[in-house]
């Protein structure tokens, strides 16, 4: 029923999907560009209309009463951006006790421009073994587009520049620029 929502809404909004989630498998799904608020009632949307599992990491506050229980519910956890977790080991761990553990994050970290994206979707993929699915909200067609999954090697600066090339392609709500990716000294 909520499957059947979520696609209707979507079309009524003029969405379309270009691609799709093996619903067998685990996977970490990056999604960006991340520019606007939409991004997450869209990504919500486009779950519910797959029709599977995905869980996603959001900033700490977003699961503060008297709006908390609802982020949960949508198949979020709490992320405290301010200390220095092992976040990275959690999330592996995740993805050992489900078979099917699908876990969607936008590499950027938040929605204002950045320099360098975050990384640590790929240590998790890495170390699980999962590979890694990626996802454009493209606004500018109304597209869902998902593309053709990469297996971390290790060689992070090659695949994360082919992320980034994917995503330089997707047109945001709000458009900026992709950076390149170099690997920290």
């Amino acid at each position: 029923m909520l499957n059947r929502f979520c696609s209707w809404l979507l079309a009524k909004l003029g969405w379309q999907f270009e691609g799709d989630i093996c619903p067998d498998k685990s996977c970490i799904i990056s999604v960006g560009p991340h520019t606007s608020n939409w991004d997450f009632v869209i990504g919500i949307l486009a779950r519910g209309a797959l029709n599977t599992p995905i869980h996603f990491l959001g900033k700490h506050q977003l699961f503060i009463p008297p709006w908390g229980w609802i982020f949960r519910a949508l198949g979020g956890s709490p992320v405290d951006r301010r200390k220095h977790n092992n976040l990275v080991d959690a999330a592996v761990q995740l993805f050992k006790q489900d078979p099917t553990y699908k876990l969607a994050l936008a590499p950027e970290g938040t929605r204002s421009p950045v320099t360098r994206w975050k990384s640590g979707f790929y240590h998790i993929a890495l170390q699980a073994g999962v590979e890694i699915v990626p996802v454009g909200l493209d606004f500018k067609k109304k597209q869902i587009i998902i593309t053709k999954a990469i297996k971390p090697t290790g060689d992070i600066e090659v695949e994360m520049n082919q992320l980034m090339d994917f995503y330089r392609t997707i047109k945001g709500r709000h458009p900026k620029v992709i950076p390149v990716y170099h690997k920290s000294k």
